[in-house]
C-alpha cells in the first residue's frame, strides 16, 4: 500500500471537514437498457465528496478525506476536488478505485451497478483521519455509507466521532441507509447509535423510519424522535415538499422551490451542503433550511450528481429568478 497525501494550501482551520468512499461514475446518455447505450460520460460520485464540493462553491473551507486506487480514476478523484480548492488528504492504496456504471431504463427510472467489493475506499482506517485535522474543524460530517463499507472504515467513523467530541467539534450525520451495503437489522443498530452521538441529523421519511424503528410518517413527529435521541437539530428531507426540522427544540418548515425535475441524483447531498455552509457561516435557522433547499432544488434542475451545483452568487441568481442559466 502506498501512501501519498495530495496536500495544496490548507483552507482555514475552522470549516469543515468529511471522508468516504468516492468512486469513478460512467453514465449512459440515452434512456433505455444498458447494452443499447452509446453515449457515456467518466465522472466521479460519493455522498461525502458531493457535500463537498457544494460547500465549496458556497465559500466553504472544506477538508476531504479518502483512499483511492493507483488508477485513472482515482487521479480523477483527486483532481476534481482540488480544482473545487478543497483540501484533500488522499490515500493511494494498491486496491482498485470503486465504480459506479448509472444508465436510465425508463425516463424515470435510474439504475445504478456498484463495483466496490474491496476497493480502496473501502479500507479507509482510522489511520488515515489524522486527529489534528478533526479537532481543527468548526463540522465533521459523515454519512451513514461509510461506516457500511467495512469493519475498519465502521471503526474510522468512531474514532472520528470521538475526536470531534472531545474537542468541541460539531457531528453532523446523514443517515443516507443503503440497503445494497448491509441489512436494515446491523444498519438500525449502528446508526441509531451514530445518531446519538450527533449534534445534527439528517434523514429521509424512510432513514428516520429506519433509526427510530417506526412506522411514523409525519415528519414533525420523526424529527422529534430524532432529537429524543441526542441531537439538537433533526433535519427530515422531504423532497418536493421541502423539509422539516426540529432544532433546539422548535419545529420549523421550509417549503421546496418548484423546479422543472431534471435529475434528482445527488439532490439529498446538495441539501446537506446547503445547510452546513450556511452553519459555518452563523446564519439563523431560516437561512440554513432556506439555502438548503434551493440547493437541492437547483441539483434536481440539472444532470449530475455533482459537476453543476451552484456558486454562493448562482444560488443567489436562481433564488431571486428563479433562473439555474444565468
Amino acid at each position: 500500500m502506498t501512501h501519498s497525501r495530495d496536500t495544496p494550501a490548507p483552507r482555514a482551520n475552522d470549516g469543515l471537514i468529511t471522508f468516504g468512499e468516492t468512486m469513478g461514475l460512467i453514465t449512459a446518455h440515452t434512456v433505455g437498457t444498458l447494452e443499447y447505450a452509446r453515449d457515456f460520460t467518466f465522472g466521479i460520485g460519493g455522498a461525502e465528496s458531493n457535500v463537498a464540493i457544494g460547500a465549496a462553491r458556497l465559500g466553504a473551507p472544506v477538508t476531504w478525506i479518502g483512499r483511492v486506487g493507483d488508477d485513472a480514476a482515482g487521479d480523477l478523484v483527486g483532481r476534481r476536488l482540488r480544482a473545487e480548492g478543497i483540501h484533500t488528504m488522499v490515500v493511494r492504496d494498491t486496491s482498485f478505485t470503486g465504480l459506479m456504471v448509472r444508465h436510465r431504463r425508463a425516463a424515470a427510472v435510474v439504475h445504478v451497478d456498484y463495483h466496490r467489493a474491496g476497493s480502496a475506499g473501502s479500507r479507509l482506517t482510522s489511520r488515515d483521519i489524522p486527529v489534528d485535522t478533526i479537532r481543527r474543524a468548526a463540522i465533521l460530517h459523515l454519512t451513514g455509507i461509510t461506516p457500511a463499507l467495512s469493519a475498519s472504515a465502521l471503526q474510522a467513523a468512531w474514532d472520528a466521532v470521538v475526536t470531534a467530541k472531545a474537542h468541541g467539534v460539531l457531528v453532523s450525520i446523514d443517515v443516507n441507509y443503503r440497503s445494497k451495503l448491509w441489512d436494515r437489522t446491523t444498519a438500525r443498530c449502528e446508526l441509531r447509535r451514530l445518531v446519538a452521538e450527533a449534534d445534527i441529523v439528517f434523514a429521509g421519511i424512510e432513514e428516520a423510519q429506519l433509526v427510530l424503528d417506526s412506522e411514523e410518517d409525519a415528519p414533525d413527529s420523526l424529527a422529534a424522535g430524532l432529537t429524543a435521541t441526542g441531537p439538537d437539530e433533526a433535519v427530515i428531507k422531504t423532497g418536493a415538499q421541502g423539509c422539516t426540522a426540529r432544532i433546539d427544540g422548535a419545529i420549523h418548515k421550509q417549503p421546496a422551490l418548484s423546479v422543472p425535475v431534471v435529475d434528482t441524483v445527488g439532490a439529498g447531498d446538495a441539501f446537506v451542503a446547503g445547510y452546513l455552509s450556511e452553519r459555518l457561516r452563523g446564519a439563523d435557522i431560516l437561512q440554513r433550511l432556506r439555502t438548503a433547499c434551493a440547493m437541492g432544488a437547483y441539483a434536481v434542475s440539472v444532470p449530475g450528481d455533482c459537476e453543476l451545483l451552484p456558486t454562493r452568487g448562482e444560488l443567489e441568481t436562481f433564488l431571486t429568478t428563479g433562473d439555474v442559466l444565468r
